[in-house]
């Protein structure tokens, strides 16, 4: 299916209603079509910055018109709205991304979108090299029943699920005591930024679904999704040292995406050798206690609910607990290797 052609179809969708790729100005609408979806389903918003959205957008990898998608109604809402994220290097797993305002859930703007996402991502198999495994990915809230019938109904199955883990602070936070010659310091701007992005490389390569891709690549990304986040501050990125080498990062914002008095956890990471001597831990504690010194009433993070390296173990032995899970679908469009980490 070719999206260009499918978009033309307009006739597939209810009388009066339209569709377009997205443009950069239509951040604002699509960051109130989130949060009247989140409202609706969860109670509570998805994300407090509409500027979030305006950055991802400006990937230089993320090509808008041909990667997104807005169904409006008859008069001029935004009902619907779609990404494609297929900027892997190679993009063995596309990942689809949609959104329907409550009030047109009974319109089919579902279907349409999630299949006009298929249709995108599958065109990403181009780029990938011949025997290897192709699997568009999507994932939705596991309230999202609704969404989860339309994904199997469409031959898409359960891959994996996510937590959101929160935490409140009732006192200051304790930072445990670590081995001996291990130092975790704040990040220095100046010196350390390949040297963090290799240390996140190094600690990611055992969680599931890492996928190994240029050096360069990865430095485009982080530098464009973290130094480039609206309210960056390398102040809240911290390093744990062994000598002079680099053996562990946790990356934080100063705001939650969904709750400006909460900070958020945005990569926390060790690599394989340091792991089990409570690295993980004091970097954890240690951006708690940051978070509680500028007045912040909890902490977030996301972590994978099956984590490989034992993440969520230690995120529970800090207190935190699952606020919200988000299930993962995968659909195999092509059979063959998966060279996404599966175990370690």
């Amino acid at each position: 299916m070719n999206p260009e052609i499918t978009l033309d179809q307009t006739a597939q969708l209810p009388a009066g209603f339209s569709i377009r790729p997205g443009a950069l100005d239509d951040y604002k609408i699509v960051f109130e079509l989130i949060n009247a979806s989140s409202l609706s389903l969860l109670g509570s918003v998805d994300l407090t910055d509409p500027e979030l959205i305006r950055n991802d957008w400006k990937d230089p990898k993320f090509d808008m018109t041909k990667s997104t998608r807005m169904i409006f109604a008859p008069d001029g809402t935004l009902v619907g709205a779609l990404e494609v994220w297929d900027t892997g290097n190679p993009p063995v797993h596309p990942w689809i991304w949609f959104c329907v305002h409550p009030d047109y859930a009974d319109k089919g703007i579902d279907a349409i979108l999630l299949d006009w996402g298929e249709a995108r991502a599958a065109q990403a198999v181009e780029r990938v090299p011949d025997g290897i495994r192709f699997a568009p990915r999507t994932g939705f809230p596991v309230q999202n029943v609704r969404f989860k019938a339309l994904a199997e109904s469409r031959g898409y199955k359960y891959d994996r699920s996510f937590y959101r883990m929160a935490t409140a602070f009732d006192s200051e936070p304790e930072v445990p005591p670590i081995s001996e010659g291990i130092v975790i310091r704040p990040y220095n701007p100046e010196t350390e930024f390949e040297a963090v992005v290799r240390t996140m490389i190094e600690s990611f390569r055992d969680h599931y679904g890492f996928v190994e891709r240029p050096f360069e690549d990865e430095l485009e990304n982080f530098r464009h999704h973290f130094l480039g986040d609206p309210i960056y501050d390398p102040s809240l990125w911290f390093v744990a040292m062994d000598g002079d080498e680099m053996v562990g990062i946790s990356v934080c914002r100063a705001e939650d995406y969904e709750n400006s008095e909460q900070g958020f956890v945005n990569e926390l990471g060790v690599r394989r050798e340091w792991r089990k001597r409570g690295i993980a831990s004091a970097l954890l504690k240690t951006s708690f206690a940051e978070f509680y010194r500028r007045g912040k009433k909890g902490a977030a993070l996301g972590v994978d609910a099956n984590s490989l390296t034992g993440a969520l173990k230690i995120y529970e032995r800090a207190g935190m607990r699952p606020a919200r899970q988000y299930d993962n679908y995968e659909k195999e469009l092509r059979a063959g290797e998966e060279i996404s980490t599966q175990t370690v």
